[in-house]
């Protein structure tokens, strides 16, 4: 039988955790934004597909962000990009509320925030082959090796993500451990439905800005590691994905 947990995700046998809840602290202003914020870019998770054109009132490339943190790159990128949708899935809410703080302070009308488990968004509210755009940045890099099995991006995730992708598609991820970086590029060479846009690891793309944390790692002399996917054309799916996606489709 399903567990209901506290965050109001289900698990599920075979359910995949995209997080681990650790709640801070909240502060007067990010509890304020929230509170004002989410009844107008808020998304309430439903076990059903969402129209992502309705929600955004127009028909407009789409990308989704797993775990923005507390917002100011999402924030940052929406902003320099207007001609594209930013769907956010963030559990903490700290994160929410300076997200949705950031969002009516730079006035950004496309800008959609989900406090859920991205796993059950993505299986049941994101219609196969349909976003343009998938970011991970700088996932919980789960540095002990007893943990690795934590880490977001594993064989299960990635064969998920790369469904809602449409063809052509991008999977863009990011971090600063080495290790976690380099089983990051294993697991996505691995996936039938992904190609590398470089021949290992990716130069930042210009739409990536840097944080004050990744600069100050820098100068320190510490790496910093992108990858940057895209799905295949539909010409060279494996027939056997098709019905794998079917299956899942069938089981959320």
């Amino acid at each position: 039988m399903a567990d209901q947990q506290a965050d109001g995700s289900v698990d599920r046998p075979g359910h995949i955790r995209s997080f681990v809840l650790r709640q801070g602290r909240v502060s007067a202003a990010q509890q304020r934004y929230r509170e004002a914020m989410m009844g107008r870019i808020g998304v309430p998770y439903v076990a059903a597909r969402v129209d992502l054109d309705a929600l955004f009132g127009r028909s407009a490339p789409q990308i989704l962000e797993i775990g923005f943190g507390m917002g100011e790159t999402s924030a940052t990128i929406a902003a320099h990009h207007p001609e594209q949708d930013y769907l956010g899935i963030e559990v903490h809410t700290p994160g929410v509320g300076s997200l949705c703080k950031l969002v009516a302070e730079m006035g950004l009308a496309n800008q959609r925030i989900i406090q859920h488990d991205a796993v059950e968004v993505l299986r049941e509210m994101i219609a196969p082959a349909t976003l343009a755009g998938i970011h991970i940045f700088f996932p919980d890099p789960w540095p002990k090796k007893r943990h690795h099995k934590r880490r977001l991006l594993q064989p299960a995730l990635v064969r998920l993500l790369a469904s809602r992708l449409r063809p052509g598609g991008y999977l863009h991820s990011a971090t600063d451990w080495q290790d976690y970086a380099e089983q990051m590029l294993l697991v996505l060479s691995s996936e039938a439905l992904l190609e590398n846009t470089a021949p290992g690891f990716a130069p930042r793309p210009d739409y990536r800005p840097q944080t004050k944390f990744e600069q100050r790692g820098l100068r320190l002399g510490h790496g910093v590691w992108d990858l940057v996917f895209r799905r295949r054309p539909e010409a060279v799916q494996p027939a056997s994905f098709k019905a794998e996606n079917d299956r899942q489709n069938q089981l959320a």
